[in-house]
């Protein structure tokens, strides 16, 4: 199985069930939501890189000039529709290495370690760097080393028990993939950025 496949299959949804989260998971997902209510001030426009069913742009509305989630998988994207509603944030199936929009926002994000499934992670990073062009307005949030003990334990609650361990990633039996990073590695995949610690097992880069 695929990230794409797993994906497909409801892995997020089933992630994102509370009941399914060990206790350091709901303490980052909580801390990367608050990183957001302090980042994204009001009137902004923002692209959300890998939106998923569109928690963060939903969560974000009352105080974004605009919000564009993309995600290559449809049936999200339907969901994340489906929870907006009408308004200031829309959703559109595509693909992050090449992003259907100009440079007219203020601010592209990629959270929760999307990024550190994706494959061509170079090519999101440039497209996230031409849709919001000014220095140190993109922000990724991904996985440190210090989360493999609880990813390992979150991994085998979605029926995806890890199978394969390196430096780099975890890898289950089904065949999804998810990386990790050292501050090292970040700096040499993304360049000049400001990293911090989220939630103790996670990293925040905004470059």
């Amino acid at each position: 199985m695929s990230n794409e496949e797993a994906y497909a299959a409801g892995l997020l949804n089933r992630a994102l069930d509370p009941s399914t989260q060990p206790d350091q998971i709901r303490v980052f997902l909580q801390a990367e939501i608050e990183l957001l209510r302090d980042t994204i001030s009001g009137g902004m426009a923002v692209i959300d890189v890998g939106c998923g069913a569109g928690r963060h742009l939903i969560m974000l509305r009352d105080r974004l000039r605009l919000g564009v989630g993309v995600d290559y998988e449809h049936a999200s994207i339907v969901e994340a529709r489906h929870r907006a509603g009408t308004g200031r944030v829309q959703f559109v199936t595509g693909d992050a290495t090449c992003l259907p929009f100009g440079a007219c926002f203020d601010m592209a994000m990629c959270l929760t370690n999307s990024w550190g499934t994706m494959s061509d992670k170079g090519l999101v990073l440039d497209e996230m760097r031409r849709c919001s062009p000014r220095s140190h307005t993109r922000l990724l949030s991904v996985f440190a080393e210090t989360s493999i003990p609880a990813r390992r334990d979150w991994y085998r609650r979605l029926g995806h028990a890890v199978v394969e361990e390196s430096t780099e990633s975890l890898v289950t039996e089904g065949g999804f993939r998810s990386e990790h990073f050292t501050e090292a590695r970040l700096r040499s995949l993304v360049g000049d950025c400001t990293i911090r610690s989220v939630g103790g097992i996670a990293y925040s880069v905004m470059f």
